[in-house]
């Protein structure tokens, strides 16, 4: 298996370097099929693999391929875990990245960039499973970096835009910021284990939850609780939680296909995976999972409300998918690591389908993205209206819907979680079902329905995308439907993730719901509230962007309301003054502490002091000095003379 799961790993770096530095050579046609074949093969073998260990065929693999360094009795290793749980992350990945390999045919069909395109998504595919197939925290590390860095290329990809470049400096610095408290956690469990490895760490949580250490003099803390706090920060910036989360919606910058591939499927995701793998550890703090809780339901609401003043398509579902991983790291929160992760399987197929969905619009209206100047989209796209009525059932959570059975038991979850904060959380994501259903549906009416606000000249060459679009659309809906109906059994209620995930038996709110199969499940869904919380949004929607739009413009209209609803609105258009509070007050902070540095370590101290003033000091010396140089030779047998009694006398005395 160890052939298998390299060549996994390969297939799309090897793709990515000749498609990269050959792109010229192997021409836009060579670029895509390699790049392509590249992620199918690993797209095969990662469904290989999962059918393998679900079958018991294929045991789950622990094992070093290779270790390039030992200091100090660390080992510095490149290893594979390969269990259900990582078997799970390689088939979305591999499976996301393929549709969008496809996909990018047609919407990057004349880019100048086209080569270097397909190079950078190949690498990017290549970085995350290296991250998810790893089973030591310096590899995991290591994936962690090179996603960041690929998703740093991408959303900059149109380089000569300075929003372009912006928004990836600001998702470049976010997540630095995520970073640094994940390397101290990695740190800190170091230190205690003086191992890297996940096994060795997991087998010794127990100390390491019974250890103390002393942070800002002789306050103790529990090093676990530390260690999981820290680990989680570079959760939230890698899948972009409050306060952390203000760099993934300017990252709609780059191409849509990034936009399905990274910032809804994958690389936003590896956060949550990696909460979860670490549950062994995440168990034993009730303190890191109240944290964990806490900002996962404060993200799931309060950037939902967001998503309902954006005017850009690809923002709405930037902010939906914010919404979303805060209901994924809500079910982590509360112990239910396994909802958290099928939330994200199903999340992904549907996500993907979503943001690809907007791109197809996009194609079609020659790169249109404001809603207001959309509508009736319905008669000249069908396929693509089809599978974005899918896409979003799928993320209302409809029964029978993939994203149903994600939802509905994850929201059960949370409701029957002990964890300190779960009420709160309870609330936010049941609020966040209302909120979530009114912008999505607010987007497809105005997408799809209503009157034409298109301009005449994209009405004239408007028309249904290409087969290379429209083939992963479908794809991507199929799942969106029906993937739940075979899996949440297994995965929520059987013992798919036995061994992968732990979970301490006074928490696991998943072994409290009152399950009897796919279809009563179903069922049940429409006797729960959450349901007809999610209706209501939709008949929101309808009536105030259908039905009766000049509702709104009375709204804003009625002297009573009109203050209170322009300043919320004003207040959510600025995004809660996140971005200003970090430009005027962090950002000018760190660059006056950088100017002052500069101006008085770095010029007075280092260059003035220490550089400049030793040379003049220097020079002041060989002034003076030079005044005894007279040249005349009495002088110099005079110094002599006098030098050498100074010798005789030091040596008498």
């Amino acid at each position: 298996m160890e052939t298998i799961y390299l060549t996994v790993v390969l297939s799309p770096l090897i793709a990515a370097v000749v498609a990269g530095l050959f792109g010229r050579q192997i021409g836009r046609k060579g670029a895509h099929t390699i790049t392509i074949l590249g992620v199918g093969i690993a797209c095969l073998l990662s469904l290989y693999t999962l059918f393998g260990l679900i079958s018991g065929s294929i045991e789950p693999y622990n094992d070093t391929i290779y270790q390039w360094m030992a200091v100090g009795g660390v080992n510095m290793e490149v290893g594979f875990l390969v269990d259900n749980l990582t078997a799970m992350m390689m088939v979305v990945v591999t499976f996301v990245s393929l549709m969008v390999h496809i996909y990018t045919i047609g919407y990057m069909h004349d880019d100048p960039g086209y080569q270097r395109f397909f190079s950078y998504i190949s690498l990017f595919t290549f970085a995350m499973l290296m991250l998810v197939m790893s089973n030591n925290f310096l590899q995991l590390f290591f994936g962690w970096e090179a996603v960041g860095l690929v998703s740093y290329l991408l959303i900059g990809f149109w380089y000569k835009r300075p929003t372009a470049i912006f928004a990836n400096m600001k998702a470049f610095i976010v997540n630095r910021v995520g970073d640094f408290g994940f390397l101290l956690g990695i740190a800190a469990l170091l230190m205690f284990t003086g191992s890297l490895d996940y096994a060795e760490t997991f087998a010794v949580a127990d100390q390491i939850a019974a250890a103390e250490i002393n942070i800002l003099g002789d306050s103790s803390w529990s090093l676990l609780t530390v260690a999981c706090i820290c680990l989680f920060i570079g959760a939230m910036g890698k899948s972009a939680q409050v306060p952390l989360h203000v760099w993934l919606p300017d990252s709609m910058e780059g191409p849509t296909p990034i936009s399905a591939l990274i910032h809804a499927a994958t690389m936003v995701t590896a956060g949550v995976f990696m909460v979860a793998r670490m549950s062994p550890l995440f168990e034993l703090s009730e303190a890191a999972l109240t944290f964990v809780i806490v900002i996962g339901a404060t993200t799931a609401l309060f950037t939902g409300f967001m998503g309902l003043v954006q005017n850009d398509i690809k923002r709405v579902v930037a902010y939906s998918t914010l919404s979303q991983l805060g209901y994924m790291t809500v079910a982590l929160g509360a112990s239910a690591y396994a909802a958290g992760v099928y939330h994200l399987m199903t999340h992904a197929f549907f996500k993907a389908l979503l943001f690809l969905a907007a791109g197809s619009v996009i194609i079609g209206l020659h790169h249109e993205q404001d809603m207001r100047k959309m509508g009736g989209l319905k008669k000249y796209m069908p396929i693509t209206y089809w599978t974005s009525l899918a896409g979003s059932l799928a993320l209302i959570g409809f029964p029978g819907t993939a994203g149903f059975f994600s939802k509905d038991a994850l929201i059960i979850a949370v409701g029957n979680s002990t964890i300190a904060g779960s009420s709160y959380a309870f609330f936010c994501v049941m609020a966040g079902v209302f909120i979530t259903a009114l912008y999505s549906f607010r987007l497809f009416f105005l997408v799809f329905h209503g009157n034409e606000r298109i301009d005449e000249d994209a009405r004239h060459h408007l028309h249904e995308s290409p087969w290379v679009v429209t083939v992963p659309l479908v794809l991507l809906a199929i799942p969106s439907l029906i993937i739940g109906w075979p899996t949440i059994g297994p995965a929520l209620f059987g013992d798919f993730f036995e061994g992968a995930i732990y979970v301490a038996p006074a928490h696991d709110v998943l072994a409290q719901i009152d399950y009897h199969g796919a279809l009563d499940f179903a069922l049940h869904g429409f006797a729960s509230p959450v349901l007809y919380l999610a209706l209501g949004g939709v008949a929101t929607a309808w009536y105030l962007y259908l039905e009766n739009p000049l509702f709104l413009k009375g709204l804003r209209e009625n002297s009573a309301i009109a203050g209170p609803l322009a300043a919320v609105q004003r207040l959510l258009e600025n995004k809660y003054y996140l971005d200003d509070f970090n430009e005027q007050v962090l950002a000018r902070a760190s660059r006056l502490l950088g100017q002052g540095l500069w101006r008085g370590g770095d010029a007075a101290v280092i260059d003035g002091l220490l550089v400049n003033g030793s040379a003049n000091a220097m020079g002041w010396m060989a002034g003076k000095i030079r005044n005894i140089q007279t040249g005349y030779l009495y002088h110099y047998a005079f110094a002599m003379v006098i030098g050498l009694c100074a010798v005789i006398a030091w040596f008498i005395w």
